[in-house]
């Protein structure tokens, strides 16, 4: 089980503060992110909980905010309801000319047992952020600095 963190890089053609509420305006988080996602506030101990369905399963999933320094990171703990685990998501972005830099780093997934829990294994997790970081938010963000 390897004990390293999930860490996902990209730089988009868009300005810091388009990058910002992408990733902390509910809003626009489900048009990108997590569309049942109803509540977040970016503010140090907001808590927010949803479900994502997947095939044969559903997944509560339960957030605390635990950072906040703004148009710079955010990190949250994440964890499943009714499974074992606990870990911490942190966005961190950088100015890189006219766009943005953004580093995902998403440690603590050996916790929640992928070898007991296949869904919730560290190769779901890549896949996941890397098309929630390198496709999905890319899109988005830069298809509104278009506009």
């Amino acid at each position: 089980m390897k004990n390293e963190p999930v860490v996902v890089e990209r730089t988009y053609n868009a300005p810091v503060k388009a990058v910002w509420e992408a990733i902390t305006d509910v809003e626009k988080m489900q048009q990108w992110y997590f569309p049942m996602l109803e509540e977040f506030e970016p503010e140090v101990g907001f808590e927010t909980r949803f479900d994502v369905a997947t095939p044969g399963n559903v997944y509560a999933h339960i957030w605390k905010i635990k950072e906040v320094i703004p148009f710079k990171k955010i990190s949250y703990e994440w964890k499943f309801g009714g499974y074992p685990g606990d870990s911490v998501v942190s966005w961190e972005l950088f100015p890189d000319g006219d766009g943005t830099r953004l580093v995902l780093t998403h440690t603590g997934i050996e916790t929640f047992r992928g070898d007991l829990y296949p869904d919730l294994s560290r190769d779901n997790f890549i896949k996941g952020w890397t098309d929630f970081v390198g496709t999905k938010l890319r899109e988005y963000v830069e298809e509104q600095t278009e506009e």
